[in-house]
């Protein structure tokens, strides 16, 4: 009979459940799942043999040591700027871990700790960050074996409806965080073209995105994301060479506190927090059409004229009373999570695709490329949960079998650790398709 193993799974959001269910097959496997609101973590154990629920406030470290301490292993699903805090709390207990988020500085500055306490910590084992670096990484090991050279690598990745969901002025329905989404819109970008450094700002990210062809049945607008440059070391490749925009022009992913959304602040109209992000006095829907068709110049016509149908169907205009949450970012999200939610029976669909230009050792050209398209199946889980959640199972029962057993703060850009969890999600159904063109 197996040993039994103790997991501790802090978060319960979007993507857990896929998690649960694969960790839960294993007999000898019992789960803890944490939240703040215990009601969150009890929807979902409730659920699944061998689970139960706790509350949890990972700020409070005496609690966080507490419920580490009793587990063989800790998953991590919260947001990322948390995850030093359980990072810690596993160092100090000796207890393994994963998350699926990108590795910032403050969560890499434990690697050397985690090396000499014999801790493995897995991290950005999902979607993107996950299996974008498993099949990146595969693809360019199998070039260089063979002699050849990466001239350039792209690669885009995007959670949507299935085309039938599309439903809405937006064309967009929210599989993960809405916050975490329009943050990322946020961010400023860098890469490589052509062997030099680009850089594109925060406030111009929207502007920059183009078209980018992957099947003939979808019209794709994609943009950078992020910096880029690490990929080229961390990839071990040196020798490579609308609406929501208009949101982000006129100010309103501002996640500043504003005294009139405080949540005890009166009851306040969409139309007037409009005009006040706007800087103006009047409320009327010309004055605002106007105001923004001023700060936006370079959209006009028709493209201006769907800007315009999207904000009146999201109820900018409009007498609609707002759920204030303190800054616009999260008061428009609030709206956004009412309004732009998946109804019974609507698909969620992922497309990920690497693209790479090689020069073969024989110094042919040729295009290589590697794409993932996966559809949501109601009423099960949403295909973003299925591709950030089941990597995220995999890493932890290969850590839990000693398979995956280098220690510190990890990545998944080595054979030693991709190899056996695409392996496993190809056991899952989850393929990613490679082609030469």
């Amino acid at each position: 009979m197996a040993t039994e193993r103790k997991i501790l799974l802090i978060g319960s959001g979007f993507v857990a459940r896929p998690t649960v269910e694969y960790i839960l097959r294993r007999p000898e496997n019992h789960l803890t799942i944490a939240c703040r609101r215990i009601s969150h973590a009890e929807t979902l154990s409730r659920s699944f043999p061998r689970a139960t629920s706790i509350s949890l406030d990972v700020a409070n470290e005496k609690a966080l040591d507490a419920a580490v301490s009793e587990h063989d292993l800790v998953i991590s699903l919260i947001p990322y700027t948390f995850h030093p805090l359980v990072i810690k709390s596993a160092i100090k207990f000796k207890k393994n871990m994963v998350t699926t988020s990108y590795v910032s500085p403050q969560m890499k500055a434990f690697d050397a700790e985690a090396k000499e306490n014999g801790i493995t910590i897995l991290n950005e084992i999902g979607l993107d960050p996950g299996i974008d670096h498993l099949y990146a990484v595969k693809t360019i090991n199998e070039v260089h074996e063979a002699g050849g050279k990466i001239v350039s690598f792209i690669s885009y990745c995007g959670g949507l409806p299935a085309p039938e969901a599309s439903n809405n002025p937006l064309g967009y329905k929210f599989s993960w965080s809405s916050r975490g989404v329009l943050l990322a819109l946020r961010n400023s970008a860098k890469f490589f073209l052509n062997g030099e450094i680009v850089e594109i700002s925060g406030t111009q990210l929207m502007s920059s995105a183009k078209p980018y062809f992957i099947y003939p049945a979808f019209a794709f607008w994609a943009y950078a994301n992020r910096d880029s440059t690490p990929f080229k070391e961390f990839y071990n490749i040196p020798e490579a060479k609308t609406i929501i925009r208009v949101l982000v022009d006129i100010g309103m992913l501002d996640d500043s506190e504003k005294n009139y959304l405080f949540p005890g602040a009166p009851e306040i109209a969409w139309k007037d927090v409009l005009a006040k992000a706007l800087g103006i006095s009047s409320k009327s829907e010309s004055d605002l059409r106007k105001h923004i068709t001023l700060k936006v110049s370079e959209v006009s016509g028709e493209d201006l004229e769907r800007i315009f149908k999207g904000f009146k169907w999201l109820g900018l205009f409009s007498d609609e009373k707002v759920h204030r949450k303190g800054t616009l970012l999260d008061t428009l999200c609030a709206t956004l999570e009412e309004k732009m939610q998946y109804g019974e029976g609507e698909r969620d669909m992922v497309i990920l695709q690497h693209k790479f230009e090689i020069e073969t050792k024989t110094g042919e050209m040729e295009t290589w490329t590697s794409t993932l398209l996966e559809y949501g199946n109601p009423p099960g889980p949403s295909a973003m949960a299925r591709t950030v959640g089941i990597p995220c199972g995999i890493a932890v029962q290969l850590i839990l079998d000693g398979v995956i057993n280098q220690k510190g703060i990890l990545r998944p850009y080595t054979p030693e650790i991709n190899n056996p969890i695409i392996k496993a999600l190809e056991e899952e159904g989850i393929r990613v398709i490679d082609e030469k063109l």
